[in-house]
């Protein structure tokens, strides 16, 4: 993984005293004043503080030793003061607390390039009367964890596009799940609510029963066709959650403190992935149908307590769920009977490629492959920009408009690429805000692989802070 560090090695600076009564008897201990920065948030002069443990009683000087890598004191980066023999004096006066020096970055507005620049600064020496000798010394590091940019090819597993991709864009951290192991997220916010997996096409019907043990197929048998995805009955958009994201617009009702107000739901499991291998450009996401369960969720504490059950079981399962507010969903397999894990926690992703359950216009629900979607739930927003305002490359931070950032989970969607031609659309691209005040901007790049092959995105974004 790339990242950008500045490393700040801190050497505590203990120095034996003199006998003389105008000096303390304590070790004199210089260090720099945070732990941690991210570059990226250096657009400016800055200063970088180095505190002592106690008031100056003279003046005296910090020697620091600056290290560099393939960075250019000059042109990369400066310091005030300026380095001599790859060294910075800094003086202190009598009375001081701290001193500091001013690191210049030349190198902004940062690029992608910048992403390996490191930069040392390490205490090696102090000048002071009465404290010669250096006893002991301590670091540590300034990171820059927040990349600059990337180009990601998200492997979702080609036209099958078997996985659901997660990617942090701050870390370019990348993690996958197989899209049809899991069948239930629980919300670990603070409604009690559950959504369905709706990269299978999974559908949620509610009945009347509140008794699991009661409901057979011939109680359920009549509405089964309608509790699909791809009817095209526009009535059928009750079976599936908001499309948006949003998390008051689950197909599963908010799960009620009252247990006699939970009713039964028929739970249509969707399709298995597919595994055909189709025509070139072409994708083969449905494989089997995974059958039919029955299911009734009820609350306890900060927990979940689901029911479930085949449609003509007249007993049933039951399996308690702890809320867990680091992630947005706690996920649990129907069909494997456990908690897996599916998601990054919640502030460590931002978009995911994946199969997707969206809604057309008067047709009702739809399943979408290539689709892309930020995570609402964990609060990242982002919004659609055409190039007709400005291009890709000239789009900086002054072109940010906060009121556009939207929470609709489908901002990028699937209108970044033209399934007929299997290309991108290059008359747009996307501004994405993550959890921690980042903005980035995203350009879609490919759809196919080289040899014309669906299943094979590939995108560019940048930091724009």
């Amino acid at each position: 993984m790339k990242k950008i560090y500045i490393l700040l090695f801190i050497t505590t600076l203990i120095f034996g005293c003199e006998e003389n009564d105008d000096v303390p008897a304590q070790p004199f201990v210089a260090a720099f004043e945070k732990l941690s920065v991210n570059l990226s948030t250096i657009t400016e002069d800055s200063e970088i503080a180095i505190v002592f443990s106690e008031e100056a009683f003279g003046s005296g000087e910090i020697i620091v030793q600056v290290s560099s890598g393939e960075a250019v004191y000059g042109e990369d980066y400066a310091t005030i003061p300026a380095t001599e023999s790859n060294q910075i004096i800094i003086p202190f006066s009598e009375g001081d607390d701290q001193t500091s020096f001013t690191f210049q970055p030349l190198m902004y507005p940062y690029t992608i390039d910048d992403n390996n620049t490191s930069i040392t600064f390490e205490i090696i020496g102090i000048n002071y009367s009465g404290y010669s000798n250096i006893q002991g010394y301590t670091s540590t590091i300034l990171s820059f964890e927040t990349s600059l940019g990337a180009v990601i090819s998200p492997e979702v597993g080609g036209p099958n596009e078997g996985d659901q991709v997660f990617i942090d864009l701050s870390t370019e951290e990348v993690t996958s799940a197989q899209r049809d192991s899991w069948d239930l997220g629980f919300y670990g916010g603070d409604e009690f609510r559950v959504k369905i997996n709706g990269s299978i096409y999974m559908a949620a019907a509610e009945l009347e029963s509140t008794d699991i043990d009661a409901v057979s197929l011939a109680d359920v048998e009549e509405i089964q066709s309608s509790v699909a995805v791809g009817t095209f009955d526009p009535n059928n958009e009750a079976y599936i959650d908001d499309p948006s994201g949003a998390i008051s617009g689950t197909a599963i009702n908010e799960i009620s403190a009252t247990d006699a107000d939970n009713k039964v739901y028929l739970i249509n499991m969707g399709y298995y992935i597919g595994t055909e291998t189709p025509a070139a450009g072409s994708v083969a996401i449905a494989g089997e149908h995974r059958g039919w369960k029955k299911v009734r969720i009820l609350q306890t504490s900060d927990s979940y307590i689901l029911q479930y059950a085949d449609i003509d079981a007249t007993t049933h399962s039951e399996v308690t769920i702890a809320k867990n507010d680091a992630y947005n969903f706690s996920f649990f397999s129907l069909e494997d009977e456990t908690v897996v894990t599916v998601e990054p926690e919640k502030t460590n992703w931002d978009i995911s490629f994946t199969v997707f359950t969206n809604i057309i216009d008067g047709a009702g629900s739809y399943g979408y492959s290539d689709f892309v979607i930020t995570n609402v739930v964990g609060g990242v927003t982002a919004y659609e920009m055409s190039t007709d305002d400005v291009s890709y490359a000239d789009f900086s931070f002054e072109n940010i408009d906060e009121i556009n950032l939207s929470d609709d989970q489908r901002i990028i969607g699937a209108d970044w690429r033209d399934v007929f031609s299997g290309g991108v659309y290059n008359d747009r691209f996307y501004v994405l805000k993550d959890v921690e005040g980042n903005y980035y901007k995203i350009k879609m790049l490919a759809l196919l692989s080289e040899s014309g092959e669906r299943g094979y995105p590939e995108f560019e974004y940048q930091l724009i802070n």
